[in-house]
């Protein structure tokens, strides 16, 4: 037993609370390890009546290490525990004094959770649980108003530039509600629809006014009351990081240098304001001049920028919001954030842009979520680059499900490809069956999906401005063939609670070197196989199948052969077979 690689500790996501009542308990040990780990728990006022001993199953692993979790559910909302670690014949005591030989008998020697504090526990909205996103932005998607077209838009389709408009507005999004419909879409997440001077709305001029080009207040009122009307909840994207050059308080700033009253509404090096050498003498997104940071912690920033958080939430009925560059900004004014947010909707999202591993934020105070980029690279490198094997992809998995409380990770926003990053399909240089892989596997895992737009119907693109380019609207240059391969993808999530947050989540077979992989997700009524065959070759994968009927939920063009309990499934090159059976009492 590696006693140097056992770790834990009483926070964090090592001991959280999953709900009012509910403690789930985290701890590592080295891969391969350990064969049983239990947790001894009781009240700290009355240990001997409430002593009881829990079993921590392993949920996760990743290249090095093992993760195991148990719940317990304190009858006074308090804990103290040890761990009893076993590895066949020998097993050990921790505490939080240490390992010792015997079992500890003072629990003012033993880990502890004060206390479940019922305010404190981190509650993502359960609706998320549930969505299927699809991501909007407005500019390219559809131009349902020409009278509000810019001077110099472009027509429609034609090649996208950093800096053209072709003119598409939010009552082009209410035009083709039917079609997100059909596709079965139940929530949007726009890029910011806000005042700004760039196709891309990332340079905010007035916080509180949708762009003239989008349309106005009363237009975003009656899409939100159609989507809602369609059960789609509404997500705004928001930069409080920095704004626009054109927002007012920075053109203050511009025009009077050090008088100007909110100089200090900004991070200023040096007046008056200049570009020297390309760098800018004050503090930006990047180093953009268009883009000035804005000083969250100045009361009078902080002041305004809440209060139009509250606004379009409270006043319009945003379901949430996506905040860009969320990781410079500091973590004080997230923590307010979230408070006026809640407060204003209690069931609001709020999805943060990080790219990397983001725990620190996913604690309860700040965000519900981060833009799940670490998935994103895991999951492209597997299906579509081809850069990792079967074990590689996933211990990546479970390194990021071992980073984060499970209710942050039944919430995580998994997208495969976004308006900053090469389209999916061009990503797979135009091979669908390795999209198709990539878009099953984001579709049957823990967390919500989403889509870019355009590409359920085959829009490629490579980076910006290549990713932005227009929808394509004439159903002559859709893909249908892959509308209704995401068609298919959604239904299958809505019907079956196993492939959403209800259901357990680990890799069945996925071997070192292999091109082949099993996702298994199980729900108290129903367990489903999702198994890959990401290669050039014909596979052969086969598993205990126990005496079960499996029933065939999405066709992938395979072929089985029962031996006793086990189940053969031939797939062919990029190929996959998403299986179920039925677990559930009556069945038992």
């Amino acid at each position: 037993m590696l006693l140097e690689a056992i770790y834990h500790q009483p926070k964090r996501n090592w001991a959280y609370a999953y709900d009012k009542d509910t403690v789930r308990l985290r701890l590592r040990a080295k891969k391969n390890d350990l064969t049983e780990v239990y947790a001894m728990t009781g009240d700290k006022y009355a240990w001997e009546n409430t002593k009881k001993q829990i079993s921590l199953t392993k949920f996760t692993s990743d290249s090095m290490f093992d993760y195991y979790e148990g719940e317990i559910k304190p009858p006074y909302h308090r804990l103290k525990y040890s761990f009893l670690l076993k590895s066949e014949d020998e097993q050990i005591w921790m505490s939080e004094t240490g390992f010792q030989e015997d079992e500890p008998d003072d629990p003012g020697q033993m880990f502890q959770f004060p206390y479940i504090h019922q305010g404190a526990v981190f509650t993502p909205p359960e609706w998320v649980k549930d969505a299927i996103f699809y991501q909007i932005f407005p500019e390219r998607f559809a131009n349902g108003n020409p009278e509000l077209n810019p001077e110099n838009v472009e027509p429609w389709g034609g090649e996208p530039t950093p800096s053209n408009f072709f003119g598409g507005d939010l009552q082009g999004v209410m035009d083709h509600l039917d079609y997100l419909s059909e596709l079965g879409i139940n929530a949007i997440y726009f890029t910011p629809i806000f005042e700004a001077t760039t196709n891309h709305k990332y340079d905010t001029e007035d916080y509180l006014r949708v762009d003239r080009h989008f349309g106005d207040a009363d237009t975003v009122k009656r899409l939100v009351k159609l989507c809602h009307e369609r059960g789609i909840r509404v997500l705004l994207d928001a930069v409080f990081n920095h704004s626009g050059k054109t927002f007012a308080p920075f053109v203050d700033v511009q025009e009077n240098g050090e008088k100007s009253k909110y100089k200090d509404w900004f991070h200023v090096h040096e007046f008056p304001l200049d570009v020297k050498d390309g760098i800018p003498t004050y503090e930006t997104f990047g180093f953009e001049p268009h883009m000035p940071k804005l000083n969250t912690e100045n009361p009078e920033v902080k002041d305004y920028l809440l209060k139009v958080a509250e606004y379009w939430i409270k006043e319009v009925g945003m379901d949430g919001w996506r905040l860009d560059v969320a990781d410079e900004v500091d973590d004080a004014f997230w923590r307010d954030f979230r408070r006026v947010v809640k407060a204003a909707n209690p069931e609001a999202y709020i999805l943060g842009e990080i790219w990397n591993e983001s725990s620190a934020w996913l604690q309860g105070d700040q965000f519900d979520a981060s833009m799940n980029y670490p998935f994103t690279d895991a999951v492209n490198g597997f299906f579509v680059k081809n850069k990792m094997n079967a074990e590689t992809f996933a211990n990546s998995i479970g390194r990021q499900l071992s980073r984060y409380p499970l209710q942050a990770s039944e919430v995580a926003f998994n997208l495969l490809d976004s308006h900053d990053t090469p389209r999916l399909l061009t990503l797979c240089e135009g091979d669908q069956r390795k999209m198709k892989l990539a878009a099953l596997f984001q579709f049957t895992y823990l967390g919500t999906p989403c889509i870019y737009y355009g590409d359920e119907i085959g829009l490629d693109g490579d980076h910006d401005p290549g990713c932005r380019k227009c929808m394509e609207w004439d159903e002559a240059k859709q893909d249908r063939e892959l509308f209704t391969f995401y068609q298919q993808l959604i239904a299958l999530r809505h019907t079956h609670p196993a492939l959403r947050a209800e259901g357990h989540v680990r890799f069945l077979q996925a071997r070192p070197e292999g091109s082949q992989l099993i996702l298994e997700r199980q729900s108290e009524d129903e367990r489903i196989l999702v198994l890959f065959n990401r290669s050039e070759e014909t596979a052969i994968i086969e598993f205990e199948a126990g005496a079960e009927e499996w029933t065939e939920l999405l066709d992938g063009n395979h072929r089985t052969a029962r031996d006793g309990d086990v189940l053969a499934v031939e797939l062919p090159a990029y190929g996959y077979a998403v299986l179920s059976t039925d677990i559930s009492q009556d069945k038992r």
